[in-house]
């Protein structure tokens, strides 16, 4: 068993927390979320980083997770769909996507929301072009499309207004 390989301790931030999980370097940090932390939010989609439906916010920034090793994540803060907000008080961006109806079978919704919360943290009133840019590779096979754009168009409003 080489290291990249064996089960080590791997200390990750993740909504906040500190978690200790024990997988080997090169998990995929999906795995870890999904198996290890019970987190329900990123998706397995296709494995290869092309429909988005993984997508986390390391930082910032949008990853995903179906790709990323676990063992290159510790230190950094590691944010999913269920570190945004909760039921009983959604983020404002979860409560635009909820409003709009902007998913129909909810698959990719969560890729969708954490694409939106990346883009209106570093553009608070994107532009068209903006959105469709930051949301070109999620991939939504029940055609939800305009509602996606509408709701990303509501968080923009709603955040601009003062509700985050």
């Amino acid at each position: 068993m080489t290291t990249a390989t064996r089960p080590t301790l791997i200390r990750l931030t993740v909504n906040g927390q500190t978690r200790d999980v024990t997988a080997a370097p090169r998990t995929p940090l999906l795995q870890v979320l999904r198996n290890d932390l019970g987190l329900n939010g990123p998706k397995y989609g296709c494995g290869l980083a092309q429909c988005g439906a993984c997508s986390v916010l390391i930082g910032d920034k949008v990853a995903r997770a179906c790709v990323l090793p676990a063992g290159g994540l510790e230190g950094l803060e590691i944010t999913t769909l269920e570190g945004l907000g909760t039921p009983e008080a959604p983020h404002p961006v979860q409560a635009a996507f909820i409003a709009e109806n902007a998913t129909q079978c909810g698959y990719c919704v969560n890729g969708m929301i954490i694409a939106t919360v990346a883009l209106l943290r570093r553009s608070p009133a994107p532009s068209e072009t903006e959105i469709r840019t930051a949301l070109k590779h999620h991939l939504c096979r029940c055609g939800s499309h305009m509602e996606v754009l509408k709701a990303v168009r509501t968080a923009a409003a709603g955040l601009a207004s003062g509700a985050e």
